[in-house]
C-alpha cells in the first residue's frame, strides 16, 4: 500500500456509509484519528458477521494482527464517509484487506490489516475450511 496509490471508492468490491458524528470530532473540529479505526472496525463487521454466509469458519472468530493506516487528509462534520474493503491476500488462516474511508468522493485514509482466523476454544490459529477461502476469494477485485 502507498499514499500515492489513491484508488476510489468503485475499486473497492465491499462498501458501508456511516454518518460522522459530532461526538467523532476533536477539538480541531475534525474527526478523531482514533475514529478512523473505529469506521474500518464498522466496516470489516458488517462485511464477516451481517453477510448471510458469514465469512467465518465454525467456532471460530477473527482477530487482528496487524493494522496500518496512512491518513491522507482530514474528515468534516456533519457528513458521511464511505468505507471500502477488497482483499488483498489470502493465506492458511489469515487474509490481508486493503481499507479505505472517502468523504466526498475524496480518499481520506488507507489502511493494510492482518486478520487471523482462531478456534474460540484452543485460542490459536485456524486454517481456512475450503468453503470459507470460496467465499473469501469473491471478495478479490
Amino acid at each position: 500500500m502507498t499514499t500515492h496509490d489513491t484508488p476510489g471508492i468503485e475499486d473497492y468490491p465491499f462498501t458501508i456509509t456511516e454518518r460522522v458524528r459530532y461526538r467523532d470530532t476533536d477539538g480541531h473540529g475534525h474527526v478523531n484519528n482514533a475514529v478512523f479505526v473505529t469506521y474500518l472496525e464498522t466496516a470489516r463487521v458488517v462485511m464477516v458477521q451481517e453477510r448471510e454466509d458469514r465469512l467465518l469458519d465454525e467456532g471460530c472468530q477473527y482477530v487482528v494482527a496487524r493494522l496500518g493506516i496512512d491518513f491522507l487528509r482530514e474528515i468534516l462534520c456533519p457528513g458521511e464517509v464511505e468505507i471500502g474493503i477488497r482483499m488483498q491476500k489470502i493465506g492458511r488462516s489469515s487474509f490481508t484487506l486493503d481499507q479505505a474511508i472517502f468523504q466526498d468522493g475524496k480518499c481520506a485514509a488507507r489502511a493494510e490489516v492482518v486478520i487471523v482466523q482462531i478456534n474460540k476454544a484452543q485460542r490459536r490459529s485456524q486454517p481456512f475450511s475450503e468453503a470459507l477461502r470460496a467465499r473469501l476469494l469473491e471478495l478479490q477485485p
